[in-house]
């Protein structure tokens, strides 16, 4: 599956041109569908300052969310790159400030995933460990670990995720942890410590058992700290775009 090209074409919506993967199958996890705009008949009045549309006041639709208001609501055009937009795109207050925030981590974190960093690898429960490049592929779908041998797991198929601390073994309370990756479950997050680890649980193609993944920090842990929070910054967009 990590083999399909990664192949895009320019497509044009309502709300402006498009960058997509030429199999939608293919999107990144971190994409967003396109929202349904509110129809036209049914918003007479802008949906943030109740302000009457007329033949001056003409009403907009905001990119991110889809719903209607005046233009002095949604003025700002901002970067989306989550629905893949070649240009900046019409927001509204409260959508612009969510995608201002994302692109930290398209500008930062994202370009960390993808660099990839050195851990001490362990499959399973087995004490036999392997040091490993880990990084993001280019399609945003698969984590690939390269050393001696090479192995993939896909990040829809990460049952539960957790970023494990200096001096913290799993349960403890500074563990940033994601369970249930892209399910609905609760996340909590705390502690300050750096991350120097990561540990999880995922259902290798064609299997339904969980096998476990452990990775620890190896010779430049500055290197696989930042790697492992942008990783979690990851998680987190992956789970809040359950609820967008």
């Amino acid at each position: 599956m990590s083999a399909v090209p990664d192949g895009k074409k320019l497509v044009r919506s309502p709300s402006g041109l498009r960058m997509v993967p030429e199999n939608g199958a293919f999107n990144s996890p971190f994409s967003l569908d396109e929202p349904q705009w509110v129809p036209d008949k049914e918003c007479p009045r802008c949906m943030q300052c109740d302000t009457k549309f007329d033949f001056i006041r003409r009403k907009h639709h905001c990119r991110r969310c889809g719903r209607c208001f005046c233009d002095k609501c949604c003025s700002k055009k901002v970067v989306l790159p989550r629905m893949c937009f070649v240009d900046p795109v019409r927001q509204c207050a409260e959508c612009s400030l969510v995608s201002q925030k994302e692109m930290e981590f398209y500008d930062k974190q994202l370009k960390v995933l993808l660099g990839g960093g050195a851990f001490v690898v362990t499959l399973g429960t087995t004490e036999k460990s392997e040091t490993m490049t880990c990084r993001l592929s280019n399609n945003h779908r698969y984590l690939f670990l390269d050393g001696e041998t090479h192995f993939e797991v896909e990040l829809s198929r990460i049952s539960s995720m957790q970023i494990l601390t200096d001096g913290t073994s799993p349960g403890e309370n500074d563990i940033h942890t994601y369970t249930s990756l892209l399910d609905s479950q609760y996340l909590s997050e705390g502690g300050t410590s750096r991350a120097s680890g990561m540990l999880l649980h995922y259902r290798p193609m064609g299997s339904q058992d969980a096998q476990q993944l452990r990775m620890e920090a190896a010779d430049d842990k500055k290197v696989a700290s930042l790697w492992l929070a942008a990783m979690h910054k990851a998680a987190k967009l992956l789970y809040e775009a359950r609820d967008q």
